[in-house]
């Protein structure tokens, strides 16, 4: 019994993690370049039992894993010149206020008072030279990157990648951080289309579904755990009157 509770336990905790999830991707369904998370168990578990020593069930660890998707979004035409989408793999380059590469799907950009590109938050958009400025002219963005400005070229974009996309670790909304000595490389196949912003990845219906199957899950074992609580106690009352 006791063991039946610890198991309806354990497949609780997964639904509460999934609940959070999922209302996660549900609030950032609107940022531009968003990549939902997703959660797996059955595989990685039935993998952990062929490497670890096997144990009773109830002792098996929860080895739930939350992993980014990063598959592309849909695009948004918005005629502004300086909305950008990436097609194909890649990030832009930011550099934060405190030095610090950052990247990012989402061309959600302007010009701040000193002519430089900018994401929100004071995160400079990055060239082949640094930050690109363009003061304040107006800016052509070709599909291989480069930047022209009144008709003159001043930088290019250079969009990246890494071999290990899940060592990138997410900042907040669209952003991510890259570990230390983690290599990015040029993505040669990337092409930006100007005008354009990338959608979140996140599908509304899908993520509803989700979340009230893990909620009718947890409400599930939240009754089983009930259940055996009350048979339980029950026992205990029974065997302490027998004692008397």
């Amino acid at each position: 019994m006791i063991k039946g509770m610890y198991t309806s336990a354990s497949g609780m905790i997964p639904r509460v993690q999934k609940q959070e999830l999922v209302a996660n991707n549900l609030a950032n369904v609107n940022t531009a370049g968003f990549k939902k998370d997703r959660m797996f168990t059955k595989e990685l578990s039935r993998a952990e039992k062929q490497l670890m020593p096997r144990k009773a069930d109830w002792e098996q660890p929860m080895v739930d894993q939350v992993y980014v998707d990063y598959q592309g979004g849909a695009f948004d035409k918005t005629d502004n010149p300086l909305d950008i989408a990436i097609e194909g793999d890649g990030f832009f380059q930011l550099q934060s206020p405190d030095g610090v590469t950052v990247l990012t799907r989402s061309g959600t950009f302007a010009v701040n008072p000193e002519g430089y590109i900018e994401y929100p938050g004071g995160f400079l958009l990055r060239g082949e030279g640094g930050p690109i400025q363009v003061g304040n002219g107006k800016v052509n963005i070709a599909p291989g990157g480069e930047v022209e400005v009144d008709g003159s070229r001043v930088d290019r974009i250079v969009t990246v990648s890494t071999d290990d996309l899940d060592k990138l670790h997410r900042l907040g909304g669209s952003l991510f951080g890259v570990p230390d000595g983690q290599e990015l490389r040029p993505s040669i196949s990337a092409q930006l289309r100007q005008g354009y912003l990338e959608q979140a990845n996140v599908d509304v219906v899908h993520e509803m579904v989700d979340m009230i199957v893990a909620y009718r899950t947890y409400e599930a074992n939240a009754r089983a755990l009930q259940s055996q609580d009350q048979s339980l106690d029950h026992l205990f009352q029974k065997v302490a009157g027998t004692g008397r």
